[in-house]
């Protein structure tokens, strides 16, 4: 093979190299969002459709709410904490409210602490699915629907969790303010 052939061989498989390694980076986001919606990692909570029924057990959860920088939002949990049954399903609401003077969109990131219980918490509605737009001044309820599996309590590893904390981030959007 001459050199300039196994040059030009060369520079292929580089671009090649580089092309999947590009497309690697790209999908590697929803590949990793959907590993930890399918194994719970990192208190990545799971959605459904409605809970299977209570077993009884008590469990307290606790809520969360924060803003990421330049969000000019107020964002907070109207209660601190809800004390429900593994199975039953609750309903916890947050307020948020556009403190600026122009249409905000924001997006909530969410997790479970601790981290384990994350597989075993449902949400079966919730403000968090979609992106929410507040006009200048607006004030919204925004409920979160969800239930505790009961198969928390049969897994030797989570057996001693009491308390389990929802958060929430907000994030604007800002490449989707409206600007009219």
């Amino acid at each position: 093979m001459s050199s300039r052939r196994r040059q030009r061989v060369t520079v292929a498989a580089s671009l090649a190299a580089v092309v999947f390694m590009i497309g690697l980076v790209a999908a590697s986001v929803p590949l990793y969002d959907l590993f930890c919606r399918v194994t719970g990692y990192g208190g990545t909570t799971r959605i459904a459709a409605a809970p299977e029924g209570a077993n009884g057990r008590p469990i307290i959860v606790r809520f969360d709410a924060s803003l990421a920088k330049g969000m000019p939002w107020r964002f907070t949990p109207e209660q601190r904490q809800i004390s429900t049954h593994l199975g039953e399903q609750t309903l916890a609401v947050y307020n948020a409210t556009n403190l600026s003077d122009q249409p905000v969109i924001g997006t909530a990131t969410f997790n479970v602490t601790p981290a384990k219980a994350g597989r075993y918490f449902n949400k079966v509605q919730c403000f968090c699915f979609t992106e929410q737009r507040l006009e200048p001044g607006q004030s919204v309820d925004m409920p979160v629907s969800f239930f505790v599996d009961p198969a928390l309590a049969d897994d030797e590893s989570t057996a001693e969790i009491t308390t389990i904390t929802l958060s929430y981030t907000f994030f604007p959007i800002s490449h989707r303010r409206d600007r009219s």
